[in-house]
């Protein structure tokens, strides 16, 4: 191990420092976020959402931007704990499919990272609503930089 590099914790470890951070992003809160299972050997995370009535459309469904945030905010948040959290991933692009309507409550995300490298990462995530069906689903692909507060 380097001797910068943080040492390695626990899954639960993992996900209790979400939890409990005082330094949450207001994206987060805005959304509704909360960190619901961390899987680091695959890679892999869930958030689960309590998605706001707010977010609705005309029609009573949330609208598109709000879910295809929801989806960016669990891949990039995958790279940050894939890294041990000594790294952000800033999106570069991102496509994301819409394949039924999400209405206002809970709604789970669960992200994977595809490959990590030095100069890319690459991500999937899926949608679901309350009832576990799938509402959309997103690939991105990000660039890993070092972890820096702006501002």
């Amino acid at each position: 191990m380097a001797d910068d590099e943080k040492p390695r914790v626990s899954d639960a470890e993992m996900l209790a420092r979400f939890q409990n951070s005082k330094k949450r992003p207001p994206c987060s809160d805005t959304l509704g976020m909360r960190l619901a299972e961390v899987d680091q050997a695959a890679q892999r995370i869930r958030m689960d959402f309590d998605v706001s009535p707010s977010f609705a459309n005309p029609t009573g469904a949330i609208q598109g931007g709000f879910i295809s945030a929801m989806l960016d905010e669990a891949m990039s948040t995958c790279v940050i704990i894939a890294s041990n959290i000594t790294m952000t991933a800033p999106t570069l692009e991102m496509k994301t499919s819409y394949l039924r309507r999400l209405m206002p409550g809970k709604a789970r995300v669960e992200a994977r990272i595809l490959k990590l490298g030095k100069s890319a990462a690459f991500m999937e995530a899926e949608c679901f609503d309350a009832a576990g069906k799938l509402v959309a689903k997103a690939t991105a692909t990000a660039i890993p930089m070092l972890f820096k507060r702006l501002g």
